[in-house]
């Protein structure tokens, strides 16, 4: 590392969307030139929830990328959906045969893709015991979905009402708590034990809740959970250039074209994905901890899911990036993360 050039070893990316159909062909070639591996989430519409279906969309990725530029070697890690009627016995065996990573969890509507999710904790006991047998991860969308919980409270009231408990009752079952917005969070996973690990999005280490309506409302913003307050945006900063192994990357990218983000009922989503390694290096560089960079990036990660570290490095050089307004594909138009911005790292 000088002040000029950061070589890092090659990152993985533990949470990200990859959609499917044209859109995959869009989004998997930013993730696969960064990245040397993906946990790739399984909301798709119907959802991944068989061994043969995250086979077959696992192929589906591997074509979107292959030939591409930087897409050589890119490996997807499969996740499977849990229902209330998931299969434990299922996920064990795709587990054990190299298909399923992970597990993940979303409560019934949640977020986007969400509607087929688990609606109370006790119809997956089963399946988190067989889970935490097997050695396979969870992986947990940390939201309730009670109406009368306000929307920046929901992730603090899952710890208090869900997670608590899911550690308590399963104290062998590996947990990844997705994408924390809170500072209520990053206390808890770094209070649990080695067990528990969390990710962290570029854009929740960027911008709090006044970004949604900075000048009117800003649609491309709104992601699921949503931005909170400062403090809790300032909690996280501290959390990932702390250097505790218990945080890793996963920027949650999550492309959804202009036109659906500036409807009458936007979705919730940000792309982040091409220019991720440009906007966290951005974040460690403001804090004085690019040291701790690599690990977090390209060692926390594959470390607490028991993967060997990639062997190959990426460089970022300070040549400095404008991101564009939007991004086209054919039909396809998106608008970026930092849209119009310029990073101060530009990925070699």
């Amino acid at each position: 590392m000088t002040a000029d050039h950061i070589t890092i070893r090659r990152p993985d990316d533990w949470h990200v969307h990859l959609r499917d159909g044209a859109m995959l062909s869009v989004a998997a070639p930013y993730t696969a030139r960064q990245f040397a591996r993906a946990i790739i989430m399984p909301n798709l519409s119907p959802p991944v929830t068989s061994i043969d279906a995250a086979r077959a969309y696992r192929q589906r990725i591997i074509t979107a990328t292959e030939g591409r530029a930087g897409g050589a070697g890119f490996t997807p890690l499969m996740t499977a959906y849990l229902t209330d009627h998931i299969d434990g016995t299922m996920l064990a065996e795709g587990h054990a045969a190299g298909v399923f990573t992970a597990a993940k969890l979303y409560p019934a509507h949640a977020t986007t893709g969400a509607a087929h999710g688990v609606s109370d904790i006790a119809h997956i006991r089963g399946a988190l015991a067989a889970m935490e047998r097997a050695g396979m991860p969870l992986l947990v969308h940390g939201e309730v979905t009670d109406p009368a919980v306000d929307i920046f409270d929901r992730e603090a009231v899952f710890i208090e009402r869900v997670m608590a408990g899911i550690i308590a009752d399963f104290p062998g079952l590996k947990l990844v708590f997705e994408h924390i917005t809170t500072a209520e969070a990053a206390d808890f996973v770094m209070a649990a034990g080695p067990n528990v690990a969390a990710t962290i999005t570029p854009q929740h280490l960027h911008i709090n809740r006044n970004a949604l309506f900075a000048g009117g409302l800003r649609p491309h913003f709104y992601c699921l959970p949503v931005a909170k307050r400062e403090r809790h945006r300032l909690a996280l900063r501290r959390a990932v250039t702390s250097g505790s192994p218990k945080f890793f990357l996963g920027t949650d990218s999550a492309p959804h074209t202009i036109g659906v983000k500036e409807s009458a009922c936007g979705c919730a989503g940000i792309f982040n994905a091409p220019h991720a390694l440009e906007s966290y290096a951005a974040v460690f560089e403001a804090e004085g901890a690019l040291a701790h960079f690599e690990a977090f990036a390209s060692e926390n990660g594959p470390r607490f899911y028991g993967l060997p570290l990639n062997q190959g490095t990426v460089t970022l050089t300070r040549d400095g990036v404008t991101v564009p307004d939007r991004l086209e594909h054919g039909d396809i138009a998106l608008v970026p993360f930092h849209a119009g911005e310029t990073l101060g790292w530009r990925l070699s």
